[in-house]
Order: structure tokens, then sequence, then C-alpha cells
């Protein structure tokens, strides 16, 4: 069995700076953004995230309501229709 050589160190670890990562850049854009303004930006890029999610909630909302209410056959009629607008994207 051949014992090691000697280990030479590798650069010492800087906690203050962020990790050196070949072809990868932390951030994309040099302005940092607002959750609004984030927001904002992403519902312009893709609007219809937003609809579905609101569509979605509307669905699902008004089938619980109907299902408190004891209207069984429209809540089972809602759970599938949840689904509907996610299903529509594809």
């Amino acid at each position: 069995m051949a014992t090691p050589g000697p280990v030479t160190p590798e650069a010492p670890f800087e906690p203050s700076q962020p990790p050196v990562i070949e072809g990868f850049s932390p951030s994309v854009h040099s302005t940092s953004e607002s959750f609004k303004e984030k927001f904002l930006h992403k519902t312009r890029e893709n609007p219809m995230v937003p609809i579905g999610c609101l569509g979605t909630a509307a669905a699902l909302t008004y089938g619980l309501y109907c299902f408190h209410r004891g209207q069984s056959q429209r809540s089972q009629l809602m759970m599938p229709t949840r689904i509907a607008p996610r299903a529509s994207w594809s």
C-alpha cells in the first residue's frame, strides 16, 4: 500500500464571497425587482397562468360551497371542473 503524497491545499474558501461555478451566473438581472414588479413582469410574460389560477380557485371554492350546502351533485361536478383550465393549456 502506497502512502499518499503531500496534499496541496486549494484556494481558501471565502465565506463572504459566492462560490465560483464555471458557466453559471448567479444574477441574470442587474437590478433587483420588488415582489410587485416581478409579479407584473411574469404576468405580462404569460398572462394565462394567473387566469388559470383564479379559475381553479373559483371552481374549488364554488364546489366546496355546494358541498357545504348539501348539493353533492353540483359539488362533484365542480371537482373535475377545477382541473379544466389547466388541462386546456396542453
